[in-house]
């Protein structure tokens, strides 16, 4: 079985095909039969038994098969009843005839069908001279490159090597093999020949080498990409650049620098090809993480209020063990700012010899210097981000005391410390970009109507109310300490006030004003007022700190209360684990700045938003994430593991992390004792209805654990990953990157009907007229407002109808095309260009713009199959031409109905009042009217989006059809139209200037 003899070349695949294996034969009636499936030794037919028809019937000729697709891609699959019994990675179909009948199958693993697949797709390939394969595997690039490293490391030029040398030079070009592997493996060649020599033939090092070195999935892909040959030519990674890794603007140049770069081989370098262990090398580089390089730099718009962004903060930055015995420790600020941190805790208390100390109150064995502290601090405020830290100062001193904290700060920070007053003309805080290198106080102040030099404040910092909750009384005031008017002045945009309830708060509260919420307070409100606490947040910051009942410091789950809004949830640093992971992972996005932009719908003035929303949120288009986890490399045993052989059984985790409605998780099958390269092949498929508030994590355990299952994890924002086949660098349980340590995996992401861009592609659920989810718009119960969106329910359905009429289409073209529904357009013409052929293999359709449209004409009479492929891809380009032409229009409309709706959102009480709406029903009111205002918003948006989304798709078309060759050839004028016509498009993709799409 494969998983014994790994397939390194395509004679492997031929080799288990000719000793046949059973496979399940999948009929239309949805009658599934076991069947003994064989290649003839001749490798001119496939071969099944038992079977009704005589021996010379139950086969099918290689020359009559067209193609053959991986997964269940065809009618047969599609309206099976069992369907969803069959795994998609284990099905695969063989197209043949002229009608393009389908023999479909199902194999018992995925690594059984990838050999079918892989094997039929190179004798197709090849069945010009199948009779050359047998020899071919010896005389591929890869093998003439072993040659040469064999030669330059064999000094004696004798053919031959000591086991010892073999084995550093095998080690040497994969260091992540284990020697007593590679030992064993010479010891397997040797056996199987009966030598009793340990000296190595340069036969026996490329044979070594290719069992040990080729990863079969990596393989299966290269042949997969390549059409069947053995390595990777310029234009082959052109299209798997294109069509599969969603690069654009990619070029031929840019290719063969790639091969230049990675090919390990000197011919394949000058000849510009791609071995596979050349683009194994590739598909591990950084150029292939799964990190979207984009979002390492600062692509969000810093310029909003402050209120409007997730701050990376830490609790109890001094500690690096647990809150009750831990002791203070500089390294914990450190640790903090070099992580991005931008809000740091600092407890300062009485010293000695009038210095001002910062320690933990339960352990005062190991004071830090107030001074050293924010020398540190100043040294590294901004080493990771320049936008603003935010100083947390739980302030324990005497006022004598706080007047030399004032003193250091002013010292040391100098013009940094931002003390300006706040304006009473402004609304919102500043933002991130004014802030830059800025460093903010967060305190008490005294009343600004007392001209004092010292007073009283309530002090509710954390322990505070830890004595409250700990008294007998719960209700008793909070205890009052003095405060100097210097340490007072040193605040100023963020005043620590007392939190009493949201009607409070939204009537009297400054913005500059911000309250501390304790994990149990914030996930009350959290629970019972999610809309309130969204729409406080717009304007106000929030604190939230863990529970004091935490005295291990472990963490809160920060998603909780992100969902909410709040935007400092500090976290114990010192503590890892999921919800640091989580933490971590969230704040890699925006170049790693420590500030991430909330969603819109939490921002605008006038938005609904509630985190407990079940499924759709209003005017936000969901998403499905596909991940396909292929295989993992160099799994390590756990760390924590007691005393057990060094093999485990590994599976993966998949969690999605985001609003309820989203959070969900899915595992694997085990794979049984194999940490070096065990092979998952199964795919998932997630839908998130909130993806800018959704983080994925990929966690590795152990099957067989005693002590501890943990083997890695990595956790990502949606946003920042990348599609395509992807290596992600799991880290440690502390969060360390392990080196090698990877998981292998394919991810899509598309919307949930089945369009979706050439590079984030679709989920095959096509959504008819009838069932069709169209968003409502609520009754709020004041006439004049109901009557302005009335006018907006008929454009909101045509705009839903467009962009469906638009998705269903692509995805009946995806479908004929034999094709996944995660396959972009550009895919769905190399397949059309080779499928649309006449008895010569010329092109028998011709690319014809009109109007700027790419439309296929036929040249000259065409079977049945051909017509129904045409038409269904003249569909899509007229659905998507009714978008592009008519968008604008509809837009407008609901653009009108949101500018109207908004002109009464100031008058809302007082049209409430007047129609005798009070309380619970005039609240309701106001609810509703911020949800139609955001459906309109969203609704206009998604079109927008969907406009320039089919732009776009008619670009990548026409060019797709002038790479496979499809425009008419042998004239000038013909190219040169076609070059005007793909202007045209990107002048209508431009819009014109009066702010239209």
């Amino acid at each position: 079985m494969p998983s014994e003899k790994k397939i390194s070349s395509a004679s492997d695949c031929i080799s288990f095909m000719q000793a046949g294996c059973e496979l399940k034969k999948v009929r239309p009636n949805s009658r599934i039969y076991n069947r003994f499936f064989t290649l003839d030794p001749d490798l001119q037919a496939l071969r099944w038994e038992p079977s009704k028809k005589d021996l010379e019937k139950a086969k099918l000729d290689i020359s009559a098969i067209k193609e053959i697709r991986l997964g269940k891609n065809t009618e047969t699959f599609r309206n099976n009843g069992l369907a969803d019994q069959i795994s998609e990675d284990c099905a695969l179909s063989v197209i043949h005839g002229e009608n393009y009948e389908s023999l479909d199958l199902v194999a018992n693993s995925a690594d059984v069908a990838n050999i079918w697949v892989s094997g039929l797709r190179y004798l197709v390939s090849r069945s010009k001279q199948p009779l050359d394969l047998m020899e071919s595997s010896h005389n591929t690039p890869r093998f003439a490159w072993l040659k040469t490293v064999f030669e330059a490391a064999d000094v004696d030029g004798n053919g031959i090597m000591l086991e010892d040398t073999s084995v550093e030079l095998i080690k040497k070009l994969n260091p992540t093999l284990k020697e007593s592997k590679i030992r064993l493996k010479f010891k397997e060649i040797q056996k199987s020949k009966e030598k009793l020599t340990t000296r190595v033939t340069k036969e026996e090092f490329c044979e070594a080498f290719s069992e040990l070195c080729t990863r079969p999935e990596v393989y299966f892909l290269l042949v997969q990409i390549s059409k069947n040959k053995e390595y990777l030519d310029a234009n082959d990674l052109m299209l798997f650049l294109e069509a599969e890794q969603g690069v654009t603007h990619i070029t031929e140049e840019m290719c063969l620098d790639i091969i230049r770069r990675y090919e390990l081989s000197q011919e394949g370098r000058l000849k510009g090809f791609l071995a596979i262990d050349g683009f194994t090398q590739y598909l591990l580089s950084p150029e292939c993480d799964i990190f979207d390089p984009e979002h390492k730099k600062i692509v969000q718009d810093m310029t909003q209020p402050l209120s409007h962004y997730y701050i990376n903060a830490s609790h109890n930055t001094y500690l690096i063990e647990d809150q009750l015995r831990g002791p203070a420790d500089i390294n914990g600020y450190v640790r903090a700012l070099k992580m991005s941190c931008r809000s740091i805790e600092l407890d300062v208390c009485d010293g000695p010899d009038n210095e001002p100390i910062i320690c933990n109150r339960n352990n005062m064995t190991s004071p830090l210097a107030f001074r050293n502290v924010i020398e540190v601090i100043n040294k590294l405020a901004f080493f990771a981000s320049e936008y603003p830290l935010i100083l947390c100062l739980g302030n324990h001193c005497s006022v004598q005391q706080q007047k030399v904290v004032v003193q250091h700060m002013r010292r040391i920070f100098g013009n940094k410390l931002y003390t300006e007053a706040p304006l009473s003309s402004e609304v919102y805080l500043p933002s991130p970009e004014k802030l830059k290198m800025k460093i903010i106080v967060k305190g008490k102040k005294l009343p600004c109507d007392q001209d004092i030099l010292e007073g009283e404040v309530t002090d509710e910092d954390e322990e505070a109310e830890i004595s409250r909750r700990l008294s007998e009384d719960f209700s008793r005031e909070p205890k009052l300490i003095w405060l100097c008017k210097e340490l007072s002045d040193l605040v100023s945009l963020c005043k620590s006030v007392q939190y009493k309830d949201f009607e409070t708060s939204m009537k009297a509260q400054n913005y500059w004003e911000m309250c501390s919420f304790s994990e149990a307070e914030a996930s009350r409100i959290a629970n019972e007022y999610p809309e309130d606490f969204v729409n406080y947040n717009k304007k106000f910051l929030s604190r939230v700190y863990p529970s004091a009942m935490r005295i291990d410091s472990s963490n809160l789950n920060p998603q909780d209360f992100w969902n909410c809004g709040c935007q400092i949830v500090a976290m114990n640093y010192q503590t890892p684990g999921p919800m640091m992971d989580l933490h971590t992972g969230w704040f890699l996005q925006n170049g790693g700045c420590g500030y991430v932009l909330r969603p819109s719908v939490m921002r605008d003035e006038v938005s609904y938003f509630s985190a407990n929303t079940k499924g759709i949120v209003p005017g936000v288009s969901p998403q499905v994430l596909h991940v396909k986890i292929i295989s993992g490399q160099n799994f390590p045993k756990p760390k924590g593991a007691c005393a057990k052989g060094d093999v485990i059984d590994p599976y993966v985790c998949i969690e999605i992390h985001g609003i309820p409605a989203d959070c969900t998780e899915q595992r694997t099958k085990t794979v049984q004792q194999n940490s070096d390269n065990p092979i998952f092949d199964e795919s998932f498929e997630f839908q998130i209805n909130l993806p800018e508030l959704a983080m994925i994590r990929f966690v590795v355990l152990d099957d067989d654990y005693i002590g501890d299952e943990f083997i890695g994890q990595y956790t990502i924002p949606l946003e920042c990953l990348q599609p395509g086949y992807r290596h992600i660098p799991l880290r440690s349980f502390v969060g360390d990157i392990m080196e090698h340590v990877t998981l292998f995996v394919h991810i899509a992401i598309t919307n949930r009907s089945g369009g979706g861009k050439a590079q984030k592609r679709s989920l095959s659920v096509r959504i008819g007229k009838k069932a069709r989810e169209y968003t409502m718009l609520r009754n709020t119960g004041l006439k004049t407002i109901d009557d302005i969106f009335k006018l907006a329910v008929h454009p909101l359905r045509e705009a839903t109808d467009m962009r469906e009429n638009m998705q269903n289409a692509m995805v009946s073209v995806k479908e004929l095309c034999g094709l996944p529904p995660i396959a972009s357009l550009k895919q769905c013409i190399l397949t059309l260009s080779s499928r649309l052929v006449n008895s010569d293999n010329a092109p028998s359709v011709t690319l014809c713009m009109k109007d700027a449209f790419p439309y296929l004409e036929p040249l000259g009479t065409m079977p049945d199959v051909q017509k129904k492929v045409l038409a269904a891809y003249d569909l899509m380009i007229q659905e998507s031409r009714v978008l592009i032409e008519t968008a604008d229009i509809t837009h407008d409309k609901i653009v009108q109905c949101q500018k109207a709706g908004m002109e009464f959102h100031e008058e809302l009480h007082n049209l409430g009042t007047k129609e005798g709406l009070k309380g619970r029903k005039l609240s309701k009111a106001i609810e509703s009217f911020a949800w139609n205002i955001t459906v309109l918003k969203g609704q206009g948006d998604l079109l927008k989006n969907a406009k320039n989304e089919a732009l776009e798709n008619m670009k990548q078309i026409q060019l797709a059809c002038l790479s496979c060759g499809l425009s008419k050839t042998g004239s000038g004028h013909a190219d040169a139209k076609s070059k005007r016509c793909l202007e045209a498009i990107q002048e209508k993709d431009t819009g014109d200037e009066n702010g239209r799409l």
